[in-house]
């Protein structure tokens, strides 16, 4: 049994979710790497804005509009600081990664031309190929793909032999979803700017488990979703570096982007304003900005270590079993593990889990492409968060057990 550091107790109880929902099965939840749950400051901190501090923002004089503003900008600090990112209004509030992607690719078009390239990997999510494939096509550039051995490690000498005068972008994710390989993007964003490329690194399944520092990383562009990471969904965050913001225009207009209006002429607002139009999430950004006041006082080093021995824990006792085979075999991981047993389809050991108080993910996982790479129509995919134990892992392996059993 391996020693955990952190006291899961304590961890667990800041969480609603996570007390028992019947006396008769527990709940075990391992679809993190989907949405995590919340903390009780997150949900609490949602609950006090709509009580307290209801107001839209930046238009309003009276005292609950400047209230709200506060709020809000100080969550975007707070985001800033954590990220380590040179300057607050590099910081650009969004939807979620999805949401990330579409804006930068919209944003990017400006600087794509017939027969540019741009490159991105065989283990992407689909949200980080669908809007550069719909990019390259309307713009009749050339999306390349950089691929993947079969353990899932990413192939960085045939990466580097994509690279050409013609590429524009090289878009990467930091974690697969799928494989839970950690990409070495610090080597490639290196390898893309000594060829004066800039790198967008996709960090949904990065951000929860492991530390990111936008300064060390030196990426152009990072995005994330908030509710991957404990906060509330429909929150997240698309970080580009100032010159990029400089030179983009804005995804979408309206209300709060602009300084003045004609009917001949817009003056746009200063950054980040001129990017988010509309009445953003208020409440999503301040339940941002506490989740990731959670994971600072549970120590991002704390948590990635004690995920490393639930990933190893489970790697373990998995490849105990004859008849499973394990996707994905990265040196690095983080995060999630997929698996499929022989002649048995995944949804069928979701439901049958699902029975015995245990959530998993089945299906492709919106990685088709990776999918057809190895044969397969899906995967069963555990991922983990803080609040997971060894004890679950130990249940969840005794109830896959009876399921394969039952199934075979």
């Amino acid at each position: 049994m391996i020693k955990q550091g952190l006291d899961i107790s304590h961890i667990r109880n800041q969480f609603p979710f996570l007390k028992p929902h019947s006396d008769t099965k527990p709940l075990i939840y391992f679809d993190n790497g989907a949405t995590t749950q919340k903390p009780l400051r997150v949900i609490q901190g949602i609950v006090d804005y709509y009580t307290h501090n209801n107001a839209n923002i930046h238009r309003g004089v009276h005292t609950l509009s400047q209230k709200a503003t506060t709020l809000y900008d100080n969550a975007r600090k707070y985001v800033s600081t954590y990220l380590n990112a040179k300057h607050p209004h590099e910081i650009v509030f969004t939807k979620g990664t999805t949401d990330s992607i579409n804006f930068l690719a919209s944003c990017f078009a400006q600087y794509i031309s017939q027969g540019d390239e741009i490159i991105i990997s065989e283990m992407e999510h689909h949200s980080n190929i669908l809007p550069w494939q719909i990019l390259c096509k309307k713009k009749n550039a050339i999306l390349k793909i950089a691929p993947i051995n079969l353990q899932g490690d990413l192939l960085l000498d045939e990466l580097n032999k994509l690279i050409s005068p013609q590429t524009k972008l090289i878009s990467i994710t930091h974690v697969s979803n799928t494989l839970g390989t950690v990409n070495p993007v610090k080597d490639i964003v290196a390898l893309a700017h000594q060829h004066n490329i800039p790198v967008m690194i996709d960090g949904a399944q990065a951000a929860p488990h492991l530390k990111i520092d936008l300064q060390d990383l030196n990426a152009d562009f990072y995005c994330f979703s908030g509710h991957k990471m404990y906060a509330s969904t429909g929150i997240g965050v698309l970080y580009a570096k100032e010159k990029y913001w400089n030179s983009f225009e804005p995804y979408q207009t309206g209300g709060g982007t602009i300084k003045s209006v004609t009917f001949n002429e817009t003056l746009f607002a200063d950054l980040p304003h001129k990017f988010e139009a509309g009445t953003p999430h208020i409440e999503g950004a301040i339940s941002l900005a506490n989740a990731l006041k959670f994971i600072t006082d549970t120590g991002i080093d704390n948590i990635t270590r004690h995920e490393h021995e639930l990933i190893e824990y489970a790697t373990e006792k998995l490849s105990e079993i004859d008849t499973l085979t394990i996707i994905g075999r990265a040196k690095n991981k983080a995060g999630v593990i997929s698996f499929v047993i022989p002649n048995t389809h995944p949804f069928d050991i979701g439901t049958l889990l699902d029975k015995q108080g245990i959530a998993v993910r089945t299906g492709h996982h919106c990685t088709q492409p990776l999918m057809q790479k190895y044969n397969l129509p899906g995967t069963v995919r555990i991922s983990f968060a803080v609040y997971n134990t060894l004890e679950e892992i130990d249940y969840f392996i005794s109830a896959l057990k009876k399921t394969i059993k039952m199934l075979q």
